[in-house]
């Protein structure tokens, strides 16, 4: 017999299976570390209010395919909105967006991840958005386009596949989706890159005003997980003078932990007059240069222009959906002051791989970022964790695979 070298190495595969009693996986394709099932299961949102968990077979990966197993998902503030009103349309739909697992197999044509990075079973990884045949839309792309539009795993309609959310203990990535490989990240840094890719962007569009600098009078308005975050960004960024408004003390404790120089409770002012004097006497008697409106609320939004000064800025990110319309005086709030402002929805993919840094930043400068995650919830209990989410009896609460 004429040996070449595959039939080398099939001899040397037979040899030392013989020796060890045991069969040695083909070196042409990754192995993974864990068995993996014939089915997963998929908290299905089925009615308003209510998951069931469900049980799917695991789709063939195909040569441009990814099955990660699944480790932990934040809830978002969208989850909660379709949780309770489905206001998208989606139901049934696997929810969960803020999502993180590891590689359990892939197709022979992964090779890298969206920012070029090498792909290998058992890395971890994290899902932006799936392409939808748009040219703009690039990695390092010199435009400013977000991602608003795209069809994001966690909002997927139901299809055959089922395996379309992060809250599950498999999702498939399918070919031509972003993906990105951060195993230099924890469990914790990872669940947190999806809103914190939000606040990254966010910044970014206020800075294109030039008003933004380390010197800065900053005021953000809302102090729940998106507001808390800003804060963090900010002050990586190197801006100190942050005043951070809310009516909730244990949340406003909690954003001097993230960086904020002074708080003020709205709770305990009667009045925008009142609240806005009030923000004033934490800048030492001095407006704010520029503002973060976080809340989603129209009064909050009406407000905050009173807290900033002639030729100051606001970036407004706190609407995700439609929240309503808010009343300002155009005149007095908007042109006599000459306010720049700018608004914020979702972020480009250049400010998603941006995150992963801002990540390491914020932990080697001290900001107490993993404490964001107050409660975490194994799938079973999705119901009891979206309920502790609507209560805000929590920060950020988030479903974790053991």
């Amino acid at each position: 017999m004429e040996m070449n070298s595959a039939n080398v190495e099939a001899v040397v595969k037979q040899v030392l299976e013989s020796m060890l009693d045991k069969k040695i996986p083909s070196s042409s394709a990754p192995a993974s570390s864990q068995a993996i099932p014939k089915t997963a299961h998929v908290a299905m949102l089925t009615s308003l209010g209510h998951y069931d968990i469900k049980e799917f077979p695991i789709p063939e990966v195909g040569d441009g395919d990814i099955l990660v197993k699944v480790e932990g998902c934040g809830i978002c503030g969208t989850d909660a909105h379709e949780f309770k009103k489905d206001p998208f349309g989606l139901i049934p739909v696997a929810l969960g967006h803020e999502g993180t697992g590891e590689i359990v197999k892939m197709g022979k044509n992964v090779k890298t991840d969206s920012a070029g990075k090498p792909l290998k079973v058992g890395d971890k990884v994290v899902t932006c958005m799936i392409f939808k045949d748009d040219p703009d839309i690039e990695m390092f792309d010199l435009n400013k386009k977000n991602v608003g539009g795209a069809d994001v795993y966690g909002l997927l309609p139901d299809d055959d596949i089922h395996l379309n959310g992060w809250f599950s203990d498999y999702i498939f990535i399918r070919e031509g989706s972003s993906v990105f490989n951060v195993s230099d990240l924890d469990l914790d840094s990872r669940i947190l890159i999806e809103p914190c890719a939000v606040l990254v962007h966010a910044v970014e569009r206020a800075k294109t005003t030039g008003i933004l600098r380390f010197n800065s009078r900053v005021v953000v308005q809302g102090c729940g997980p998106i507001g808390l975050i800003c804060i963090a960004v900010l002050r990586t960024l190197g801006v100190e003078n942050i005043v951070a408004v809310d009516g909730n003390p244990q949340r406003l404790e909690f954003a001097k932990k993230m960086g904020a120089e002074k708080s003020v409770n709205f709770m305990e002012y009667k009045g925008i007059e009142a609240l806005s004097a009030a923000v004033k006497d934490a800048f030492g008697g001095h407006l704010a240069d520029f503002a973060f409106q976080c809340t989603g609320s129209p009064a909050a939004h009406s407000n905050i222009y009173k807290f900033i000064r002639n030729g100051g800025g606001l970036c407004e990110l706190g609407f995700f959906i439609n929240g309503g319309d808010a009343t300002i005086n155009p005149h007095f709030d908007l042109c006599s002051k000459e306010i720049n402002l700018v608004g914020s929805w979702v972020y480009t993919l250049r400010d998603y791989a941006t995150t992963f840094d801002f990540l390491k930043r914020a932990q080697a400068i001290g900001l107490p970022m993993k404490e964001l995650i107050t409660h975490r919830f194994p799938l079973e209990e999705i119901n009891e964790a979206h309920e502790t989410n609507l209560a805000q009896k929590g920060l950020k609460i988030a479903i974790v695979n053991k």
